[in-house]
């Protein structure tokens, strides 16, 4: 878009120079018309004929306002981020000094450095952040936040997603830009880049980047399970659809609103931000669609950070007419808001040759540009980018180890919430190598992750971790088997893995598939319109298990004996239940049930050839009884509020009199019960208050949250930097310092103690009759 005017400056330079040279009368030239092409793509279709005319297009001078103001904006959101979401505010968490911890980087050599050199990692990659922001020795910035966000990057594979992979990509394409020529401190220092052109490529790069983001999560969004509503469907609840529920039902609001619209909004975005005419309309849309994402999901600074990619694709010189509208007396703060940016050695520009000392008989013409290396290079980093972002979501025929029940490397596919995942049961056994012996390790032990569950390769590191940590309590060369349980996309809940696999011994490589790693049950699929129809006849307080399983394995199971009425249906296929303490057997074929035992372990084995389809129909006695007595506690509430409630009520229920809610009548309420109950109004009222508070409440609530997110950070770094400068204080002092900077908001505080005592109470309770 930016071709369209992007040689003006240069013509009028190289028009003034040829009228100092003649003293001929000026020549008075016809506009030349452009191109429908040109006027819609602002190129024409002879740019794209050579490949001199095709550097020269990739390099063709464009004002650098709007990217100057990216620039700000991504180092600005960066420098948020990295307290938060790269996680300086708990990094002594994250990383702990001498702990037995098992990690999940890309590539096992990759370690951590000791916790306050860790903290000297961070203070780089902020302090390169906020050079980005500013502008300032903009070069070396870049370096220092890129170097150090793939560091921290490759770390750890747990907290991959798209947009991490994303701010490393838009870190990394800066890097090589041009960005610090507008509204940055480099260009006080050094005039001669100062509202210097920048060439076309940087816009194009950044512009079909983001357009790679929208297309490509439309084009993996096409996949049957989103098309037919069953990857997210769980958002149609939030509030934030609520208003849709007033002209339309739960089932179509997630089917065409949250579904359908996320497939629109994806795959059309990237072309209604670039036309001229669709490009407000994309605005709003785009700025909603993202604003809803950041109460919908904890996603950090993704949200804003795409939306300060949107003016991108507007025409590059918005901002000087944006910051024109401003008061005089404040330009000088602002942004550049002069039309005339200068001219740069980093473009290429058209200049005009006359070919007859008199200019009245033949015009000037077009002389061919001199491409310089650096201009030919830039044109082959820029296709090659291109090339390799449109090829790498779809090479999982190369990486086939790192694919499971996902299509390609998770992390930069841009399958942006296409799968969702349930665990119904994880189990961890350990086989010690010399005395045979067989136990259990809680799942997640010595890791601070619960990712690991669902991909191969960290399987194996975990596996290969345990491995070596269990030696130190006498437990000898150990052999590692996981029994994994997990639900994609509402289908039944299957393994992931073999369960008698040993995975420290097991192959695995990133260019071959795992063959102990369990097929998707794809064949099993349209079993999930029978799920809802079974689900749809049960009342609200039975509860549905669905489970598949291979020929020759078992499902080990125990009933809680807060499961009530526990019954196991066989759908498909043939299965055999063991009672373990009846020992007792009993052969089930599809249509048959039968009850298990609460209390007790069973297995079930799957004895027919083809995989097994069963589900447990249970209901949870203990949380049936609770909400019983809560309904019971309502009703007495509302008899006392409205008078109906002639008799006196017992000392334990006088603090429903108060009615309120308060924290001072849970603190007087002796039964855990209704101190429960009181609690858990109290929390009602609270939920319903902040989804009620106005836009400054929550933009305070907003600004709070952060700063105590932020102040911990900043104060356990200048701890750890003091631990560097001088050595480590004593203990008094550094548990005083560390309490210091633990402190939290106050309500945050409460909310927490509050949390803790309901749990508390959870397990205390008599959930007995009243």
């Amino acid at each position: 878009m930016e071709a369209r005017d992007t040689t003006a400056g240069a013509l009028r330079d190289g028009e003034e120079q040829a009228a100092k040279k003649d003293t001929a009368p000026p020549i008075t030239e016809t506009p030349q018309t452009k191109s429908k092409m040109e006027k819609i793509f602002g190129f024409r279709k002879e740019d794209l004929t050579s490949w001199p005319s095709l550097v020269t297009l990739l390099n063709r001078p464009t004002d650098p306002a709007s990217l100057g103001i990216f620039r700000c904006l991504f180092g600005l959101l960066m420098v948020i981020d990295i307290t938060q979401e790269r996680g300086l505010s708990h990094l002594d968490y994250k990383y702990m000094d001498g702990a037995p911890v098992c990690r999940f980087p890309l590539f096992n050599v990759v370690q951590p450095l000791p916790l306050d050199w860790m903290y000297l990692v961070y203070v780089v990659m902020f302090f390169g952040a906020l050079g980005i922001m500013l502008g300032c020795f903009y070069r070396l910035s870049c370096l220092m936040f890129i170097s150090t966000y793939c560091y921290i990057f490759m770390l750890d594979k747990t907290t991959w997603n798209n947009h991490s992979y994303l701010y490393g990509l838009i870190g990394f394409q800066l890097t090589f830009m041009d960005a610090n020529r507008y509204w940055s401190m480099d260009g006080l220092r050094r005039p001669s880049i100062r509202n210097a052109h920048v060439p076309l490529w940087n816009y194009t790069l950044l512009r079909t980047q983001i357009f790679i983001v929208y297309f490509l999560a439309g084009l993996k969004k096409l996949d049957a399970d989103w098309v037919e509503g069953y990857s997210m469907s769980y958002l149609a609840h939030h509030w934030l659809f609520d208003p849709f529920k007033v002209i339309l039902p739960v089932e179509l609001i997630n089917l065409l609103v949250v579904h359908g619209g996320g497939l629109f909004l994806d795959l059309t975005a990237g072309y209604l931000l670039f036309f001229d005419a669709t490009r407000p309309y994309a605005f709003v849309f785009v700025s909603y669609f993202h604003c809803m994402n950041s109460q919908l999901f904890s996603i950090g600074m993704f949200s804003y950070t795409m939306m300060a990619t949107s003016p991108l694709f507007c025409y590059a010189d918005w901002p000087r007419r944006f910051f024109a509208r401003f008061p005089s007396f404040l330009r000088a703060v602002l942004p550049l808001s002069s039309p005339d940016p200068q001219p740069s050695t980093s473009c290429v520009y058209d200049t005009i040759q006359s070919t007859s000392t008199n200019p009245q008989e033949t015009p000037p013409v077009a002389k061919a540009p001199k491409l310089r290396f650096k201009h030919k290079l830039a044109a082959i980093f820029t296709i090659l980018y291109i090339a390799e972002q449109l090829f790498l979501p779809y090479s999982h025929f190369i990486t086939q180890g790192y694919n499971n029940w996902t299509n390609g490397l998770y992390g930069y596919s841009w399958d942006m919430m296409v799968h969702s995942r349930s665990h119904q049961h994880v189990k961890i056994t350990y086989k010690d190598g010399k005395t045979g012996e067989i136990g259990y390790l809680n799942p997640g032990v010595f890791t601070q992750s619960r990712r690991w569950k669902d991909h191969g390769d960290m399987l194996k590191q975990y596996s290969t971790c345990l491995n070596h940590l269990l030696p130190r309590y006498n437990i000898s060369d150990p052999g590692i088997y996981f029994d994994i349980w997990v639900s994609i996309n509402e289908r039944f809940q299957q393994r992931i893995c073999d369960p008698r696999v040993d995975v420290v011994k097991a192959d695995w490589s990133p260019f071959r598939p795992n063959t102990w790693l369990m097929p998707l049950l794809v064949d099993l699929s349209p079993w999930r319109t029978k799920f809802q129809e079974i689900e749809g006849s049960l009342d609200n307080q039975t509860e549905i298990v669905f489970i598949a399983d291979f020929p020759g394995l078992h499902l080990e199971n125990f009933v809680s004996e807060d499961l009530g009425n526990t019954s196991i249906s066989v759908l498909q296929g043939q299965v055999n239940v063991e009672i373990v303490e009846e020992k007792k057997n009993y052969t089930l074929q599809p249509g048959e049930k039968m009850k298990v035992t609460a209390g007790a372990y069973h297995k079930v084995y799957t004895v027919s050839e083809v995989p097994s389809c069963y589900m447990y129909i249970y209901v949870n006695t203990t949380e049936a009884a609770l909400q019983k007595n809560f309904t019971k506690l309502h009703d007495l509430q509302e008899r006392v509020r409205n008078g109906t409630e002639t008799e006196p009520l017992p000392p334990q229920l006088q603090p429903l009199i108060a009615a309120d809610g308060s924290e001072g009548s849970e603190v007087n309420a002796t039964d855990p019960i209704v101190q429960l109950f009181l609690k858990r109004q109290r929390r009602m009222k609270e939920v319903k208050k902040r989804r009620e508070a106005g836009a400054l409440e929550r933009l305070e609530r907003f600004s709070m949250k952060k700063y105590y997110t932020m102040r911990r950070g900043f104060l356990m770094t200048a701890i750890a930097m003091r631990n560097l400068a001088v050595g480590l204080p004593s203990l008094e002092q550094l548990t005083r310092e560390v309490d210091f900077a633990n402190m939290k908001e106050p309500q945050a505080e409460a909310n927490q103690a509050e949390a803790n005592q309901a749990e508390r109470l959870k397990d205390e309770a008599d959930h007995g009759e009243l």
